[in-house]
């Protein structure tokens, strides 16, 4: 009997795992994009969020742009991250940031379309953003920050 219910237990847990790993996810920030906010090795929680809950102004994660910038290496067969963090500039409906992203200076409309995002690093001279690619599609995002995990504290040097 009490095999069965060890069993019992084990499949719970594991059922709890695999339900928390697919809403939440933990990404290790890469590079300066997103300097001063999150610094290049940090890591921070993420949880699966759907496209019509976002806010201008929210920190998310996004699958990572088909190709390297100018003058980086490509990275694996997909080429540049696996994810991206950026913060959301505007979300469909609100009116089209043009002043502060140039590729987006000749879009018709005067509002973000449905299924588009608008996503900024903190750090323009180093991000490759919506500044230089337009609108992201909506079904690249992953989720939001929730907040910086505490990285583990280093034995002590002598």
């Amino acid at each position: 009997m009490t095999g069965a219910i060890a069993v019992l237990v084990a499949v719970g847990v594991a059922l709890a795992v695999v339900r928390l790993r697919r809403r939440y996810l933990v990404v290790t920030v890469q590079g300066e994009s997103m300097l001063p906010a999150y610094r290049p090795g940090e890591r921070v929680l993420v949880r699966r969020t759907p496209p019509g809950s976002l806010r201008a102004g929210q920190v998310v994660v996004l699958s990572g742009f088909a190709q390297a910038r100018p003058g980086e290496r490509p990275r694996g067969p997909r080429m540049g991250p696996r994810w991206i963090i950026k913060r959301v500039a505007a979300v469909p409906g609100d009116p089209i940031p043009r002043d502060t992203v140039p590729a987006l200076r000749t879009e018709p409309g005067t509002r973000v379309p449905d299924g588009r995002l608008v996503v900024l690093g903190d750090n323009p001279d180093h991000s490759l953003d919506s500044r230089q690619s337009g609108y992201l599609t909506a079904d690249r995002l992953f989720g939001v920050v929730l907040r910086k995990i505490d990285q583990p504290m280093s034995a002590p040097s002598r």
